[in-house]
């Protein structure tokens, strides 16, 4: 039996800031209420960064704004804080306003396990910016990995896919700030397990879809943002459905589709050539 999830992220109600166009983000909210509703979709997964912040009262006013409209869905829906969501509001304050709970958790869906990674968003504070990781977020996802015995669909708002960020508007020239420093330990961690696994995560505002070691990232557009659409908001939600194999499609202005198959076996370890190889191709090279 398959299963279906319709996907929204980064909606960034408010002000309109560089390319996130925030004064669209109630309707094109609404218009997605009821398109989940018309589809009779399973559940909802909204994957953070509800708002763009402006100060802890406005913040506030702004989160509950969008928790009205998406108070009117008809089917069970699951939550992840970004990182613009606890710039002046805490995980209590968003949960209190969403009326759900926070944190890491495992959500059994049919044959399949959603795991909500709310790893920390929180930039670092030694003058760079960027994210951190923390130990306790690494181990948590790490052991779940490990320990699956279910296909597992992993939603967190910041990706650990290995996809580039060429020509990202935001992250080209800022990578530390599209992806945790430890996500390529992540990505090994994951590779761990021995059960089907997907991930998917918002944050970086454009659709993609990279694949290591057997396991395949996605991340969803944002809702409102404008640099991939000349300047009108994307209007991007997405619908995934879970089966024997993916199919994810996202609609709006900045449309995407995939296919594949996830496995519970891992790749062949990559080929190590010998040093005299590289040593031979950089002596052809030079000359």
């Amino acid at each position: 039996m398959t299963l279906r999830l319709a996907i929204i992220t980064d909606i960034h109600h408010g002000p309109p800031t560089q390319t996130k166009r925030g004064d669209a983000a109630l309707a094109l909210t609404a218009e997605f209420v009821r398109f989940a509703n018309e589809q009779g979709v399973d559940a909802v997964l909204e994957l953070g960064d509800r708002i763009s912040d402006v100060d802890p009262a406005t913040d506030h006013d702004n989160m509950a704004e969008v928790a009205r409209l998406l108070d009117g869905l008809a089917m069970p829906r699951h939550h992840l804080d970004g990182n613009h969501d606890l710039i002046h509001l805490d995980r209590a304050d968003n949960a209190r306003i969403l009326g759900h709970e926070a944190g890491h958790r495992i959500v059994p869906l049919g044959a399949w396990d959603l795991v909500l990674w709310q790893a920390d968003p929180a930039t670092r504070n030694d003058g760079i910016r960027g994210l951190a990781l923390k130990d306790d977020d690494f181990t948590w996802l790490a052991d779940v990995a490990k320990q699956a015995t279910r296909p597992l669909l992993i939603a967190s708002h910041t990706p650990v896919s290995p996809h580039p960020m060429t020509g990202n508007f935001y992250f080209e020239n800022m990578p530390q700030c599209g992806a945790f420093p430890q996500a390529a330990a992540m990505r090994r961690a994951l590779g761990e397990a021995r059960v089907p696994v997907a991930a998917i995560s918002g944050h970086v505002h454009w659709n993609t879809l990279a694949a290591d070691d057997g396991i395949t990232y996605l991340t969803q557009q944002s809702l409102t943002e404008s640099f991939t659409t000349s300047g009108e908001p994307a209007g991007a939600w997405g619908v995934i459905t879970l089966g024997d194999d993916i199919r994810w499609q996202v609609f709006g202005l900045d449309p995407f589709e995939a296919r594949f198959a996830p496995a519970a076996t891992r790749w062949k370890p990559v080929m190590q050539w010998p040093r005299e190889a590289h040593a031979a191709d950089s002596e052809r090279v030079a000359s």
